[in-house]
């Protein structure tokens, strides 16, 4: 072997360890980045979502049925009744999940409003059908309230590990940001209000 095929092959040997190296490095890296844990941690948040939606579309499916048998009961509490269809609207519509948290909000405190409507109508609160929905949407509000809770806390172990050291690092170099809340606006705090 000449000096020249020497000089080659010694090239090539250390070009192979140091791509080697490079590699081993790398997957070192990576490793060590959480960058796993953040995919894994943003997929949680998606399925978390994904049942909040679904007790969201079962409250909005439930909705129409409980209207028109208020309705009957209560042919002039035309406002509350705009304002159900209005809210329920808003929700089907929205697209992005900041919308979709609002308008599901909106809904909570329209709908809260129309359950009231019973105290003053005995005859609807005395209705089977009526109290059969109001059992169902109660029961709703009672999951989605669960899903929310559980979809906040995986949005929370999300957060926090994107905001530690060293993943605060690589998060924003992957793509990763902090996911929102499904928080209860203050006006949902409030005591709903039922005007004749």
């Amino acid at each position: 072997m000449n000096d020249a095929e020497r000089n080659t092959a010694r090239n090539h040997y250390s070009r192979s360890t140091m791509n080697l190296g490079c590699a081993l490095v790398l997957a070192l890296m990576a490793s060590g980045c959480g960058y796993n844990t953040m995919v894994t941690q943003r997929e949680q948040i998606e399925g978390a979502w994904a049942q909040v939606e679904n007790q969201l579309q079962r409250r909005n499916d439930l909705i129409p049925n409980l209207v028109e048998v208020t309705k009957g009961y209560a042919k002039h509490e035309k406002e509350i009744f705009e304002s159900v269809a209005e809210a329920r609207a808003k929700l089907i519509g929205s697209q992005t999940r900041g919308e979709r948290i609002e308008a599901a909000n909106e809904v909570s405190s329209t709908l809260s409003r129309l359950l009231a409507l019973s105290e003053n109508y005995p005859d609807l609160k005395a209705n089977t059908q009526f109290a059969r929905l109001s059992d169902e949407i109660a029961g709703t509000e009672n999951r989605i309230s669960t899903e929310r809770r559980r979809y906040n806390e995986t949005v929370q172990t999300f957060n926090t590990t994107i905001k530690q050291i060293p993943n605060n690092m690589f998060a924003g170099c992957f793509g990763f940001s902090p996911a929102e809340y499904f928080d209860v606006p203050e006006s949902a705090k409030a005591v709903p209000q039922v005007k004749f």
